[in-house]
């Protein structure tokens, strides 16, 4: 540690550490425009210049390295002037637009040419304009505001891991692009309008629709991908304008994916409403009372063991355990909430969780990927597992379709699960410290999935993964509202049936909360079906009843992430219409037909859930640790087939009912969808 003094104040900070650092743990505010913590350093726009004792000349703080006894001063009058003069040559060229520009109000350009510019200019000459380029459907650009920091070009290299951003040309003629003329491919390009302190990238679905001092902010969580992404809801009346990512260091640090970022027009898209009955074949717009009688009426005629429900991908975990209760008050042990099939070992939490934890990634030495495509299943965690890998000494082996690019290097080992025996990157594992393993949901769909899974379990187990004091074994699943299903145990009980098994007419009633992800025409034609979710996607189409619930902007909700962690989701806009908050809807219908649930307020229903898991009781923490029992899942390891794995989720876009209703995600698909796929084949 080394000894600094900022302004008299003396801190300590690490060495190698820089100027600007130690002015930060000192309290000290400095400008800043390409300096980003989560980047390299350019030092290239020079705000943050300050003075250091015995220095010839003011230096740029982010690059220049501390030393024992140092002295920095932050406002004195060279800095002052300094700073002035970086301030009017930014100003240079840059365009007075910002009555019209997006970046207004949150523009960091402005807050620092208010504090630390000069209220007029020396320059007379015109300025300078450049073409505006085109990116792709998400991300609006005016270059002309650009000021060439670079934050964009160094994200897109480092972080995303597509290095399709840079600069061309030299001096006033430079200009930020894509040199030739595409669409950026991550799934991470939303970050740019963030890390951007200007208006140069600002968002396309978000043009000219608000300003920041409009919006009511909310703290809620993606669940749109199984990260959970720490988020910020912005609503201006019944609408929701746009989403951006909360710093979690934890989970996202600051990043987000972009299905989650802008998908929210499909919120407004084809919505449920209103109660729908089908009566002589088709189905009519009913009241509440008239919906619950028509379940009411055929549930009551029917023994426990002939209804059956099933929780689906983006069900929150209230809803879910008051579903569950009420199938217990019928009798009804048939519960599923693996509307994928994916064969998942719910005897543990350890079969069916993220052990290591995203944060813990960055403690792992050596990583096998087993049917899983992060990139497109999880991209903030992607992000993570690249974080890791530049870190260097970071090994990856990946087992599945050869062609698919994670933005990192890896050792392809074979596309099917014969691959997993006797590869010499075992080896590799074992030679490890803290190796971890990555198993994707997709693969567990597959015929042979309890066998994939076993044998997942039994790599792990012979590779070092599972020890006191860590737990490689992971399991990657895609969406916000299937893990917290697993906890609450919303599988099927004693002589319960699965989903499989209520598909070949085990079942003659079936409630499907928000339930998507199976296709509606495997559900046997007498079987009566009730479809409670938010979207008139393809299963609402089959049911007999629908109920309509609520999105999860929607709801103050509970989300469990694929590690285990449970978050909080708030309301940011009331449900359209007649639409309600899904566990209401479930107890007032128990309510109606004599089988009350013993709860009637959010505060109770978190009792319950509470009682029912302790994950629920510790809302945003997660208990870490190793592994306690190496005994493995259910499933004969032997008994694995040769199909080679095939991703689940073939167009990114439009993964879930609320991206499949967006226009914009719509477009994304019609220009990304035609590459994902020719690169799967």
């Amino acid at each position: 540690m080394a000894k600094v003094t900022v302004d008299g104040i003396e801190v300590e900070v690490p060495n190698g550490a820089s100027v600007l650092q130690a002015c930060e743990a000192a309290g000290k505010e400095v400008p800043r425009f390409c300096y980003h913590e989560r980047l390299s350093v350019a030092g290239n726009c020079r705000m943050c210049l300050v003075e250091v004792e015995k220095a010839p000349k003011p230096v740029a703080s982010c690059a220049y390295p501390v030393a024992e006894g140092m002295k920095v001063f932050t406002d004195t009058p060279v800095v002052r002037n300094a700073r002035r003069g970086v301030m009017e040559f930014l100003l240079i060229n840059h365009p007075l637009d910002c009555p019209i520009c997006d970046q207004g109000g949150e523009c960091d350009l402005q807050d620092q040419a208010y504090a630390y510019g000069s209220d007029m200019s020396r320059f007379l000459e015109a300025k300078r304009a450049v073409k505006d380029k085109d990116i792709g459907p998400l991300i609006k650009t005016v270059m002309t505001r650009c000021i060439q920091c670079t934050r964009c070009v160094r994200f897109a290299a480092e972080v995303a891991g597509t290095p399709e951003l840079g600069g061309t040309n030299r001096g006033e003629n430079m200009e930020i692009g894509t040199y030739v003329e595409k669409a950026l491919t991550s799934e991470l390009s939303g970050n740019l309008i963030d890390i951007c302190p200007v208006g140069a990238l600002t968002s396309r679905p978000y043009a000219y629709v608000s300003r920041p001092w409009e919006l009511k902010k909310t703290d809620s969580i993606d669940v749109l991908d199984a990260v959970g992404a720490n988020i910020r809801v912005d609503a201006r009346g019944p609408e929701v304008l746009r989403i951006i990512p909360r710093i979690n260091e934890a989970v996202n640090e600051e990043w987000m994916a972009d299905r989650g970022r802008f998908s929210f027009d499909g919120l407004k898209r084809r919505r449920l409403d209103r109660p729908w009955v089908r009566k002589d074949g088709k189905l009519h717009a009913a009241t509440w009372p008239e919906a619950f009688a028509a379940i009411a009426t055929k549930l009551s005629s029917l023994p426990g063991d002939r209804i059956g429900a099933v929780a689906g991908a983006l069900a929150d975990a209230e809803s879910t355990l008051a579903l569950k209760d009420l199938m217990a008050a019928y009798g009804s042990a048939n519960l599923d909430c693996c509307d994928d099939f994916a064969a998942i070992d719910t005897s543990r939490p350890d079969f069916y969780r993220f052990n290591t934890t995203i944060a813990g990634i960055e403690e792992a030495d050596a990583l096998l990927i087993v049917g899983c495509d992060p990139r497109k299943e999880a991209p903030v965690l992607n992000a993570r597992i690249r974080k890791r890998w530049t870190a260097g000494k970071f090994p990856v082996g990946f087992v599945g379709p050869r062609g698919v690019d994670l933005t990192y290097p890896v050792q392809h080992l074979g596309d099917s699960p014969a691959a997993l025996a006797g590869s010499a990157f075992l080896e590799t594992l074992k030679a490890a410290q803290k190796p971890m393993l990555i198993l994707g949901r997709g693969a567990l769909q597959r015929p042979d999935g309890a066998a994939v899974l076993a044998a997942a379990w039994k790599i792990a187990a012979e590779t070092g993964m599972l020890k006191p004091d860590w737990h490689g074994f992971n399991l990657l699943h895609h969406f916000g509202g299937q893990v917290g299903a697993l906890e609450l145990g919303f599988v099927p009980g004693t002589n319960g049936k699965g989903l499989n098994a209520m598909l070949t007419g085990g079942v003659d009633a079936l409630w499907l909360l928000n339930a998507d992800g199976f296709d509606p025409a495997r559900i046997p034609a007498g079987t009566f079906v009730v479809y409670q979710g938010h979207h008139g996607d393809e299963m609402a189409a089959r049911a007999d009843v629908i109920l309509p619930g609520a999105a999860y902007t929607e709801k103050d909700a509970t989300w469990v992430n694929t590690e285990g962690r449970a978050q909080r989701g708030r309301l940011a806009i009331f449900p359209p219409g007649e639409a309600r908050e899904d566990w209401r809807i479930i107890r007032a219908y128990s309510e109606g037909v004599g089988k009350a649930l013993p709860y009637d307020d959010a505060n109770a229903i978190r009792a319950r859930l509470a009682q029912a898991s302790p994950v629920f009781a510790r809302v945003g923490e997660v208990a870490r640790g190793g592994c306690a029992n190496p005994t493995g899942p259910a499933g004969d390891a032997a008994a694995l087939n040769n199909v080679p794995f095939a991703l689940p989720i073939a167009v990114y876009h439009q993964a879930d009912v609320i991206s499949r209703a967006s226009e914009v995600m719509a477009q994304c698909a019609a220009i990304y969808g035609p590459q994902q796929a020719l690169a799967a084949e």
